[in-house]
């Protein structure tokens, strides 16, 4: 029996399992998604191993579909790209899971939403593990699915499931691209096998494509290009990124842990990972690696100028998310993709880290989660705290936590980059300032300071039990060491040569002189960073009302999200609506109604007129038979 079917396997049937016996099970289904998760890391680790340093894996486990030319099978592709994804999903996904045991403990929705993290954590190994375009796109709208069912856990509450279906129609819109561009893959290759496809692509390559000739017109399109910028449209949905990134802070409706689970380690990760397997297409296409550049500084500036001003504890850390995202595209859209999986690896565990430290603090404050609601919560939650802690230094980019050896790799190979390298270098560092700042605000407003909540609350303050407090400790031993397979330098640097077999290696011409002071200008802003949020929210409290009261305008901006969900209500939303209601008005009550009630009253009103006919006189049915009789023998006489 093939061993590595079992990685995706065990989750799989953990959720057959959870799922068909719920009520023998009740309660009790942590004892069997926690082993199976676990038993998937194990056989992850086994894999890692195997492909390890430069050696590849392609199995076939099911031939799915064949007509005629066309065949699509279920199988897998392992190198090291695959091996480090995978190792960091079933990471994450066990520590959630053993998480997820204490922290939804007596939820009345625990044992389905132990089945759905299970789904969840299968459907995102598969698309991992994919050697065929078909296996992924199935697999991509699964993690979908299981994002709605997740964040709309507890049904009940209007926010989380307007805030489910929002993410699954806005992701349906970025897969909507996705699906065209695989879609024309197989219609320039005729095949949607991995290896099919790139080792043909040269054959493609500067042949154009016209968009417009449908309708007479000609908007020739390099069809590369085009190929790519369908593709990443996917990615756009999947890893939030602008404009297609309004979904995922809404998401922290669901529980805790699949915010982490979710929104650290795996979903939003799939659109980094898909265009770091699909290399061989971006990198014959530099005007689609120039737009993911363009779309990851926005989305990165963006998210962490939001981030500076919301309240919600677990809002801070999805915008957050979404800053590093762009981060991950930057360095996928300057070529560095090693740089880019790097990050994700190293964000990953402290993400995941920052998320479940979130929830631990929302567990021993009752449910809260608004910012202006804690403080001084550190005596009491030192555990927490610590880990909090050093998640938050991991994120700042400060020495020798991991993310300081990620963050500063992406920022040294954009700045090298073509196309404005130098310019998205200084965006990319002035968000580094912007990201030590709230993440320290978060700090000093959640631990230090007064505390500023219920009264009856700050009572029953307490840690939080092992099985949440274990996860944290290993997340943050994670943050401190996870940078430390990237360490620059001949021999040192374990990440590049592994992952360059898998996604290639991409050298720009490098200004070596620069890099020590690129990183110090780097380390510096995140210090500045840390000291000014000090400074705010310790020292001067004042200021920061201070400042939104006499910079109202871009305070507003920020405190409103640049205002996108309002014009995407007012272009989209409210449009749609309004044309629904013209539909129904114009079409359906007019026309479809009309017709219907139009043929009843027909036959109403003749039915009305036959009535005459049933008089219930005897006199009358006799002389409509001698009528009868007459006309008959007339016409059988004379014609």
């Amino acid at each position: 029996m093939n061993l590595y079917i079992l990685i995706p396997l065990f989750p799989f049937l953990a959720f057959i399992i959870i799922g068909l016996f719920e009520k023998q099970v009740e309660g009790k289904s942590h004892w069997i998604a926690i082993p199976a998760v676990m038993a998937s890391f194990v056989l992850s680790v086994k894999l890692f191993f195997d492909v390890y340093p430069d050696h590849e894996i392609i199995q076939t486990w099911y031939q799915w579909i064949t007509s005629g030319t066309f065949s699509v099978m279920i199988g897998m592709q392992a190198d090291a790209l695959t091996a480090v994804m995978l190792i960091l999903v079933t990471t994450v996904s066990s520590l959630v899971h053993l998480y997820t045991a204490g922290y939804m403990h007596g939820d009345r929705g625990y044992d389905r939403f132990f089945a759905y993290i299970a789904l969840f954590t299968f459907s995102m190994i598969m698309l991992v593990m994919a050697n065929n375009f078909l296996q992924l796109y199935v697999f991509w709208e699964a993690v979908g699915l299981c994002s709605y069912l997740l964040i709309a856990h507890w049904y009940e509450r209007e926010s989380a499931y307007k805030a489910a279906t929002k993410a699954f129609v806005v992701n349906r819109v970025g897969d909507f691209g996705f699906g065209l561009g695989i879609l024309l893959i197989f219609s320039l290759v005729g095949s949607l096998d991995y290896q099919t496809v790139f080792a043909h692509l040269n054959e493609h390559a500067g042949q154009t494509i016209n968009l417009l000739g449908w309708i007479g017109s000609e908007w020739n399109v390099d069809v590369i290009t085009l190929t790519a910028i369908l593709l990443f449209i996917g990615a756009m949905g999947k890893s939030a990124q602008f404009p297609l990134h309004t979904w995922l802070p809404d998401a922290m409706e669901g529980p805790t842990p699949i915010s982490a689970l979710i929104h650290a380690a795996t979903m939003v990760t799939a659109g980094v990972f898909m265009v770091a397997r699909m290399h061989p297409i971006y990198d014959l296409s530099p005007f689609a690696q120039h737009f993911i550049m363009v779309i990851g500084a926005v989305t990165a500036f963006m998210a962490a100028y939001i981030a500076l001003t919301q309240n919600d504890i677990k809002r801070v850390v999805a915008y957050s998310t979404l800053s590093q995202l762009g981060y991950m595209m930057l360095a996928c859209g300057a070529g560095a993709y090693t740089a880019g999986i790097f990050h994700l690896l190293t964000h990953g565990a402290f993400k995941a880290l920052l998320f479940l430290a979130c929830g631990s603090v929302i567990h021993a404050m009752a449910g809260e989660q608004d910012l202006r609601k804690m403080g001084g919560l550190k005596p009491y939650m030192p555990v927490t705290y610590w880990t909090f802690l050093m998640g938050a230094i991991a994120l700042s980019g400060i020495p020798p936590f991991s993310g300081f050896f990620s963050k500063d790799e992406i920022l040294w190979q954009v700045f090298n980059a073509d196309f404005g390298g130098k310019i998205f270098w200084a965006v990319g560092t002035l968000v580094a300032f912007m990201t030590a700042f709230y993440t320290f605000r978060l700090i000093f407003t959640i631990f230090h300071g007064e505390y500023k909540g219920d009264p009856e609350v700050k009572r029953h303050l307490h840690e939080s039990p092992w099985t949440i407090t274990v996860p944290l400790v290993v997340l943050a031993l994670l943050s401190v060491s996870a940078g430390w397979i990237g360490l620059p330098g001949e021999g040192l640097n374990l990440i590049e040569p592994f992952l360059g077999h898998a996604v290639g290696e991409h050298h720009h011409e490098m200004a070596l002189e620069m890099q020590p002071i690129l990183v110090a200008i780097a380390v510096a802003m995140g210090l500045a960073g840390i000291g000014m949020a000090y400074f705010f929210y310790l020292k001067r409290t004042d200021i920061p009302g201070k400042l939104a009261a006499s910079m109202k305008g871009p305070y507003q901006v920020s405190l409103n999200k640049f205002y996108i969900d309002e014009f995407y209500d007012w272009a989209f939303v409210n449009a749609s609506i309004a044309f629904a209601r013209a539909l129904w008005r114009g079409f359906d009550v007019l026309i479809v109604d009309g017709l219907v009630n139009g043929v009843a009253r027909m036959i109403q009103g003749w039915g009305k007129q036959m009535r005459y006919l049933q008089t219930g006189q005897l006199q009358h049915y006799a002389m409509v038979m001698a009528v009868g009789i007459f006309i008959i023998v007339s016409i059988y006489l004379f014609f």
